[in-house]
């Protein structure tokens, strides 16, 4: 296939930046996007010119670090796919195709199409974690938690921080991320005892951190690569009710 990519360029978190057309011929549907991007660098390289910056990992679709828009979706076209899952079969030939960094505040631009998601780790940081002394590790069988509650932690546990939630959402709001985050939590007998003060402190640190406040679109859920339900920021927004009332009776 020949593509014409339209890319995003930024030399740094203060440069000003804009989109760069490039002619890439000979892309095999078979590559992955992240492979396309590679022997357009090489490509690059070669002429001299700077290779284009983009984070990636594991490339299989588990560090969420292969963050970008694709023709003004997050990780591309296809459905409940990280970038570096998403191949080139997904395209046709001729196709003219625009990269983009994550867009929202809270994620500003290092350079190209890398972006700092370090907001994510500070809202961790605040209280996405168990800090009580829950002792030695237990036998399997001796907390029984119900399968409809072990399964819904599970699923809001698969959350990998991508930060397309965030970047899908037209508010910029992060409550995807953090509504799993405190639910695979706050579901479990280990992270209830700080639930109430859980959901207090990473939705304050969500909120400074410059995200938006989520209106119910819902274009969270449908960007989300590993197809992380709304449900939870409705469980979210109970939590923080709760913890309010809770505040306020002590």
């Amino acid at each position: 296939m020949k593509l014409t990519l339209h890319i995003w360029r930024q030399k740094n978190r203060t440069a000003p930046g804009r989109m760069t057309a490039y002619t890439l011929d000979g892309v095999s549907p078979d590559m992955s996007f992240l492979e396309m991007l590679d022997i357009l660098n090489e490509k690059l390289i070669k002429q001299g010119e700077e290779a284009v910056a983009f984070d990636h990992d594991c490339r299989e679709g588990i560090c969420g670090s292969c963050s970008m828009m694709i023709n003004g979706l997050a990780h591309g076209p296809e459905r409940g796919t990280t970038t570096c899952q998403l191949h080139m079969r997904s395209f046709s030939d001729g196709d003219q195709i625009y990269i983009e960094p994550w867009r929202a505040r809270a994620f500003p631009v290092i350079k190209d199409l890398c972006v700092d998601r370090s907001s994510f780790d500070r809202i961790i940081q605040s209280g996405g974690y168990v800090g009580v002394n829950t002792g030695g590790a237990p036998d399997g069988n001796s907390l029984p938690i119900p399968k409809g509650v072990q399964e819904l932690a599970m699923d809001a546990a698969e959350c990998i921080g991508c930060g397309a939630c965030a970047a899908a959402c037209p508010n910029a709001s992060a409550m995807l991320f953090l509504s799993a985050k405190v639910s695979h939590l706050g579901r479990m007998p280990q992270g209830a005892p700080e639930r109430h003060q859980r959901v207090r402190s990473m939705v304050a640190q969500h909120d400074r951190e410059g995200f938006g406040h989520c209106t119910n679109i819902n274009e969270c859920e449908a960007a989300c690569p590993k197809e992380i339900s709304v449900e939870h920021i409705a469980q979210l927004n109970r939590d923080f009710i709760a913890s309010t009332v809770h505040s306020l009776v002590k």
